[in-house]
């Protein structure tokens, strides 16, 4: 799971530009709203238990730099990682959520996000076919192994770019999963899909 080089010892080896990237996507904890009744939600309970379980296990990879969207369930999804590494995350609206459509009203948003989501990124234009291509041009533009904090559809964007579907949703990725990609040769390459969960809320 974890590539050699990303593990060998030393802070500097481990930060130095090399032919090949590995990402580490986590999907934010679970957050305390969903899209049609809270802009920005923070995590609930349930999703800093998470955040603090994924923290043990990606914490052995660095310290690592992390890349976090302007959201605070990334942000807080980040910290319990911030503290072990004794490190501040880069804010990046790059990794960040997908946007509505500014004519979408707050009550409604849910039910486009959840419509959208059954099909591909063609189906919603090109507004969100060039979102989308940001995220993954952001992804290649990273040049040391870094562990990047975000959301369900970027992090599904990703995978998409690395297997070719434009599907919106490739896999339903569960809260905290880890989703590792390979930055190589200006392309994305999926190493390990995160977990998946059925039910997962998209909020």
């Amino acid at each position: 799971m974890v590539h050699p080089q990303g593990c060998a010892a030393g802070h500097t080896r481990r930060h130095a530009r090399r032919p090949v990237t590995r990402l580490t996507l986590v999907r934010h904890g679970r957050a305390a709203g969903g899209w049609d009744d809270d802009l920005d939600p923070g995590l609930d309970d349930l999703g800093r238990a998470q955040a603090e379980a994924m923290a043990e296990l990606v914490a052995p990879l660095g310290p690592l730099p992390i890349l976090v969207s302007p959201l605070r369930r990334t942000r807080e999804t980040a910290a319990p990682l911030e503290r072990r590494w004794d490190s501040a995350a880069i804010v990046d609206p790059a990794v960040g959520e997908v946007p509505s459509p500014p004519d979408v009203p707050m009550h409604a948003r849910t039910t486009w996000l959840r419509d959208a989501m059954g099909g591909t990124w063609a189906d919603i234009g090109a507004e969100y076919m060039a979102w989308r291509d940001g995220v993954v041009a952001r992804l290649l533009a990273v040049d040391v192994d870094t562990v990047v904090v975000s959301h369900f559809i970027a992090i599904n964007a990703a995978i998409g770019a690395a297997v070719g579907s434009d599907q919106i949703v490739v896999a339903a990725l569960d809260n905290c999963s880890r989703t590792i990609i390979d930055a190589v040769d200006g392309r994305l390459i999926l190493v390990e899909q995160g977990s998946e969960a059925p039910d997962t809320l998209v909020r």
